[in-house]
């Protein structure tokens, strides 16, 4: 058997979590059931990995602008607490759980196929690193109970399949409103903080308008590149915080933040210019995502055609979240800064309330989460509520992602003790209601796992076939609203 395991998880770690090689799989496979030639086939592949690793590499480049800036407002604030960062409490649990959570992965994507053949709900959740993480989080959740361990891979599996089928069916209406005609879908566990951000758009930016249509003055117009604006604003609120942390940890504290060159001694001067670069460095990233973003699609979408007409008819791709950026890059911007507030709102709160009354762990507002989840928010909050939904929908973002994760610290057994955690929203809200639904016994906890994996398949064929399949437009309100205004304001 251990050859097996090793296969297992050969195709687990240096194949189906790497989203580069699964995209450029996909879209040979969509090439081939197009009938392109061979060149065509093999040119798209790899324009399609490549697009992924520009992501990749832009990603890298964010979260490194990002790791100076976390210190210096943990320094800046005083706060101590949980960390949540996915890649790390997953890296903890592949030391214990690696096999479990390779078979999981591998039947839960196999069975996803098979649902999105067979069932309205036609979504190929091509995020892999996603799956790969929410494979690893159900392994951790099951590992607390005393079933056997085929029971828990096949468990696993099923649960894991369902959810990658039945989100992004859940937030079609308010993706498609985002943009994309319905030809792709949300593939990213944030998923009920995009739904959230979506319905509270809906609910307070009825006449608000775009982020996108910001009007400036004539010598700030250089702002309506978004690389520009996206840099600057970031270099202002890096030399905010660097400003803060050098005032409250003093001069020696600042001077360690930032290596200089070999041979020169560490200034104040370095420091600060240091927190420029930082700020810059990040504004090319969030190009470099976008241009990777472009690339994917230019080659995903069209191949996707040939999966749908072959393979899986009516195929949508499910994508990572920065997929829905170059919608409303403004609005990415916003929904970063608003989630990150809310974060900051509800840590307060926590420390103040919350922690002292009820024990809850106090979680850190991590920039990389609320960047991309915050960003995504930010676009579905401004697709149907323009500025205010923006900025109010990702804000409420910032709360589900810094209270869920402290929720779901409770039900991940001695993993709980650990200063790190699964930082997006599907984490928590599906973690716990596994973890809790076992702590009524193990043979009662399996039926209401299955319960609850029913229950969301079938609540997601409803959506798929009474709401997106009829069309319905969360931000036509907005829509129509703004159209009166502007007819009033013609008058």
């Amino acid at each position: 058997m251990q050859w097996l395991v090793a296969v297992a998880q050969f195709i687990v770690n240096e194949i189906l979590s790497i989203p580069a090689y699964m995209v450029g799989l996909i879209t040979a496979v969509g090439l081939i059931a197009l009938r392109r030639s061979v060149g065509q086939v093999v040119g798209g592949g790899i324009k399609a990995v490549l697009g992924f690793l520009l992501i990749g590499a832009g990603a890298d480049l964010v979260v490194a602008a990002l790791d100076p800036l976390g210190v210096m407002i943990q320094g800046a604030a005083g706060a101590q607490g949980v960390v949540p960062t996915n890649e790390a409490i997953v890296a903890i649990a592949q030391d214990r759980f690696g096999a479990q959570v390779a078979w999981i992965m591998i039947a839960g994507f196999a069975l996803s196929l098979v649902l999105a053949r067979f069932t309205p709900l036609h979504y190929v959740f091509l995020t892999g690193h996603h799956t790969l993480f929410m494979a690893t989080l159900l392994t951790m959740v099951l590992a607390t109970t005393d079933l056997p361990t085929v029971v828990t891979v096949a468990l696993g599996a099923v649960l894991l399949a369902v959810v990658m089928v039945s989100l992004p069916a859940l937030a079609q209406p308010w993706t498609r409103r985002v943009g994309g005609d319905g030809k792709i879908a949300i593939g990213h566990f944030g998923t009920l903080g995009y739904v959230a951000a979506g319905a509270t758009g809906q609910l307070v930016g009825r006449t608000s308008r775009s982020t996108e249509e910001m009007k400036l003055p004539e010598g700030l117009r250089f702002l309506r590149d978004s690389m520009v604006a996206t840099a600057l604003s970031m270099v202002l609120i890096y030399l905010v915080v660097a400003l803060v942390y050098w005032a409250r940890q003093g001069t020696a504290a600042a001077l360690d933040m930032f290596e200089p060159a070999q041979g020169l001694d560490p200034t104040i001067g370095h420091f600060l210019m240091q927190s420029v670069m930082q700020g810059l460095q990040f504004g090319i990233g969030v190009a470099v995502i976008l241009y990777g973003v472009r690339t994917i699609l230019g080659e995903l979408v069209p191949a996707f055609q040939g999966i749908a007409e072959r393979i899986v008819p009516g195929a949508v791709p499910a994508l990572d979240a920065p997929i829905v950026f170059p919608f409303a890059q403004n609005a990415v911007l916003i929904g970063f800064i608003s989630s990150f507030v809310g974060g900051l709102a509800t840590l307060a709160v926590m420390a103040l309330a919350i922690n002292p009354a009820f024990g809850l762990a106090l979680i850190l507002p991590g920039l990389v989460p609320h960047f991309f989840t915050g960003g995504a928010a930010g676009v579905y909050g401004n697709a149907t509520g323009g500025r205010r939904g923006a900025v109010a929908g990702a804000f409420v973002n910032g709360v589900l992602i810094t209270l869920l994760p402290a929720l779901l610290l409770g039900v991940l057994g001695d993993f709980g003790s650990a200063n790190t955690t699964f930082g997006d929203a599907d984490f928590g809200w599906f973690g716990m209601a596994i973890g809790y639904a076992f702590r009524a016994g193990d043979g009662i906890g399996v039926v209401l796992a299955l319960v609850l994996a029913v229950v969301l398949l079938a609540a997601a064929i409803v959506v798929q076939k009474r709401v997106v399949e009829r069309g319905w437009d969360p931000g036509a309100r907005h829509e129509a609203a703004l159209a009166e205004r502007a007819e009033r304001e013609e008058k």
